[in-house]
């Protein structure tokens, strides 16, 4: 099957680009992820945290 799938790949022209296209997008998603953790402020982190423990919000059942 795979061998297949491989013989009708090779037929097709310029299929070459797509695997470079997806890997450089995996690549750019990830070191922006990096750079945003890396950067983000200590205030914001300590608040998104905390955020499961808030119970202020269970006055209203």
């Amino acid at each position: 099957m795979l061998k297949f799938v491989k013989n009708y790949m090779d037929s097709i022209s310029g299929i070459e680009i797509y695997p470079i296209i997806s890997l450089l997008i995996f690549f750019t998603f990830f070191v922006l992820l990096f750079w945003w953790v890396i950067t983000a402020k200590n205030e914001y982190i300590k608040t998104v945290s905390n955020l499961p423990l808030d119970n202020q919000n269970d006055d209203l059942l």
